[in-house]
C-alpha cells in the first residue's frame, strides 16, 4: 500500500487518451489509491471543485489546453496541489518547462504503471505531514518563518505559495542555513537520489523558488550561488 493512512490518497490523472486513462485509473486503484480520470483542463477544474486532490497525474500533449498551460494556470491560481507530468521520453526541453511552470516531478513516454506509482509515492512522502502529535519543528531565518512538520513559510507574517518541490528544495537549504549544498546534495535531499533530475533542473527549481520567495533574482539577497559547489541559505542584511 502507497499509504498507511486509512482514507487512501486522492489522484487525478488528466489525459486525452481514454485507454490510458482507464488504465491508470484501474492500475492505481489496484494499489490502494483513489483514483479520478479526466480528459482535460476543464474536467480537471470540476473535479478540484469537488474535491482537492492528493497528485495531479497530468500529460503534457493534449488537444486545447495543453499540460504546460494547465500546470502554470494552476500554480498562478495560487494551486500548490503536487504535479507529476507525463512527456515523451527523450524530450528534455518539455521537462525544463515543466519545472519551470511548478510540476513536482516528470515521467517520460513509455513508462510502466507500476514506475508511475513509484513516482507517486514518492511525492506523497515528501508532502506528507510528519506523524500525529510530533512536536512541530521550526526555525527563523532572515526573515522567513519556516516550520517543517506544517510544510509552511512566512516572510514578514505574510505565507508564501510554494509547490512541495519548491519547498523541499527550500526546507534542505533551511537545515543547512549558512552552508553551501552542491546541486547532488539538493538533489539527495530535497528530491531522492535515484531521481533522474538534473543540475540544470535544479537550477531551474532555484530560479522559481527565489522568485516565489520575493528575492530579487538579479541579486538575491538569501539564496546565493556559491560558485563552483552550489548554493547556501543566508539570513542576509536587516530588511
Amino acid at each position: 500500500m502507497p499509504s498507511m493512512d486509512p482514507k487512501p490518497a486522492r489522484i487525478i490523472v488528466v489525459d486525452d487518451d481514454l485507454e490510458l486513462r482507464s488504465l491508470l485509473q484501474r492500475f492505481l486503484g489496484e494499489h490502494g489509491f483513489g483514483v479520478r480520470a479526466v480528459e482535460g483542463g476543464r474536467a480537471l477544474d470540476i473535479a478540484l471543485m469537488r474535491e482537492p486532490a492528493d497528485v495531479i497525474v497530468l500529460d503534457l500533449m493534449m488537444p486545447g489546453e495543453d499540460g504546460l498551460t494547465i500546470c502554470r494556470r494552476l500554480r498562478a491560481a495560487g494551486d500548490t496541489t503536487p504535479i507529476i507530468i507525463l512527456t515523451a521520453r527523450g524530450d528534455p526541453v518539455d521537462r525544463i518547462l515543466g519545472l519551470e511552470m511548478g510540476a513536482d516531478d516528470y515521467l517520460g513516454k513509455p513508462f510502466t504503471p507500476r514506475e508511475l506509482v513509484a513516482r507517486i509515492a514518492a511525492v506523497l512522502r515528501r508532502v506528507a505531514p510528519e506523524r500525529a502529535g510530533q512536536r512541530d519543528e521550526t526555525a527563523n531565518i532572515g526573515p522567513f518563518e519556516i516550520n517543517f512538520s506544517a510544510m509552511t513559510v512566512r516572510r514578514g507574517g505574510e505565507p508564501i505559495g510554494l509547490s512541495s518541490r519548491e519547498f523541499a528544495l527550500f526546507a534542505a537549504l533551511a537545515r543547512s542555513a549558512g552552508r553551501p549544498l552542491s546541486r547532488a546534495q539538493l538533489i539527495e535531499r530535497a528530491i531522492g537520489r535515484d531521481a533522474e533530475v538534473t543540475d540544470r533542473a535544479i537550477d531551474v527549481q532555484i530560479a522559481r523558488l527565489r522568485h516565489a520567495l520575493g528575492e530579487d533574482t538579479s541579486a538575491p539577497r538569501h539564496i546565493k550561488t556559491i560558485w563552483g559547489i552550489g548554493y547556501a541559505l543566508v539570513a542576509g542584511d536587516a530588511e
